[in-house]
């Protein structure tokens, strides 16, 4: 039965190439359309996290506030400082917190190296940043380390670009670097990273040091901001309700007090930039999906208008004893076939754009970094092909029904 269908889909396209050529067409647009919205979608939700993630992971970061409500006979509107002692509390009384590092910042700090010198915002932490912010070091140098820590050393992290900026010719670990007219020696340079949430500025231009050293050179009594990571980003709601309550404790104030602490949830927002990223994937997956229903409706068009250029045939099958199924599967073999080829050659097209775009370097343009990155996925592809299949079929079956229930004596009588 399969030989005589493919012999009669062959001689069909012989005797109607431009019909076939315009139908497959039809369904190759359709798909291309299809897979390329649907892989730019996910390349641009990926960069969208991608981005997010540069800011640092999954933590909460903490600032002083103001409070908003009255406690214990306290009035409204005092202000509360964190200070680095907090954060030991914070580790002794949470058992869910993995990580944490205090932040000390400071800007207008001038740098000065043998080539250039510049201003920038200053940063001192704890070895846990580099983790924390996801501030990792490019082959050849380090992060701060427990002992630059512990003795006060004078040791300098610089974001890439800054380090570029200072140092043009030449790594510039190992070399020293003037800070407010204070020696450091570089002891690594940022890998380079896509970050589109920041405070202070972007990390490429930020310089780090001990946050020891930083309070024996500038004697800060209180953090700008303190940075906590819970074990279990699940448990963040429980953790960030502690952190209220073993603060509100220590400073006197209402632990429901929101304001009380200013605090950016990072696990709160990855989960909403993942949702947006996943809307605007399905929003551009359901425009293809259009633009293939139209294609398939196009095939549906032409199928009825073979039936009726074929109605004498059909009517002579009948006759000789054909059965009505048998009728119904040559349409619908017709239809699926014309389908599936539109859409391969649609996928194999859409494939190579894919590949031949994710290629281009985006040279450290943030807009490149969004749009020269499409995926094309295992479920892409196996949702285009099922969206195919349906259209194949839905494109086939009507005018297999209508050719199938002619009578065969009118059939004959067609002009």
């Amino acid at each position: 039965m399969w030989k005589i269908l493919l012999e009669e889909f062959w001689g069909d396209l012989r005797t109607q190439k431009t019909r076939a050529l315009l139908t497959v067409f039809a369904i190759t647009w359709g798909t291309i359309s299809v897979v390329l919205l649907l892989a730019f979608g996910e390349g641009l939700k990926r960069g969208v996290v991608r981005g997010l993630n540069g800011a640092g992971s999954p933590m909460f970061v903490l600032y002083g506030g103001e409070t908003g409500k009255l406690f214990e006979g306290l009035p409204r509107g005092r202000q509360i400082s964190l200070h680095e002692e907090d954060l030991a509390l914070l580790r002794r009384s949470i058992d869910d917190i993995e990580m944490a590092s205090p932040s000390y910042g400071r800007g207008g700090v001038k740098l000065k190296s043998p080539e250039l010198s510049t201003t920038t915002y200053m940063e001192a932490v704890d070895p846990a940043f580099e983790e924390l912010r996801r501030m990792y070091p490019a082959s050849g140098g380090r992060f701060l380390n427990p002992r630059d820590v512990a003795e006060r050393r004078r040791v300098i992290f610089l974001g890439d670009s800054i380090a570029l900026r200072l140092f043009p010719t030449g790594s510039p670990v190992g070399r020293t670097l003037m800070v407010d007219r204070v020696p450091f020696t570089v002891v690594g340079v940022m890998q380079s990273k896509l970050q589109t949430s920041m405070n202070n500025g972007p990390d490429k231009e930020r310089a780090i040091m001990p946050a020891s050293t930083f309070r024996s050179l500038y004697g800060p009594r209180r953090v700008n901001q303190l940075l906590v990571r819970p074990r279990d980003p699940a448990r963040a709601p429980q953790v960030k309700a502690r952190i209220y309550e073993v603060l509100g404790s220590r400073y006197r104030f209402d632990p429901t007090d929101k304001r009380a602490l200013d605090v950016w949830d990072m696990i709160e927002d990855g989960k909403e930039t993942r949702n947006i990223g996943l809307g605007i994937e399905i929003f551009l997956g359901v425009v293809g999906a259009l633009t293939l229903l139209v294609a398939g409706v196009g095939v549906a068009n032409i199928m009825y208008v073979v039936v009726r250029e074929r109605t004498r045939e059909i009517g002579i099958k009948l006759a000789i004893g054909a059965r009505r199924r048998h009728i119904m599967t040559q349409f619908v073999f017709e239809a699926m076939a014309l389908s599936l080829a539109g859409g391969l050659a649609g996928l194999a097209f859409s494939t190579a754009v894919v590949l031949a775009v994710d290629s281009i370097p985006s040279n450290g343009n943030m807009a490149m970094e969004f749009l020269t990155h499409p995926k094309l996925s295992a479920p892409i592809a196996l949702g285009t092909v099922a969206i195919l299949t349906a259209i194949g079929l839905m494109a086939g079956v009507f005018p297999a029904r209508r050719a199938a229930r002619m009578d065969p004596v009118e059939s004959l009588r067609y002009e």
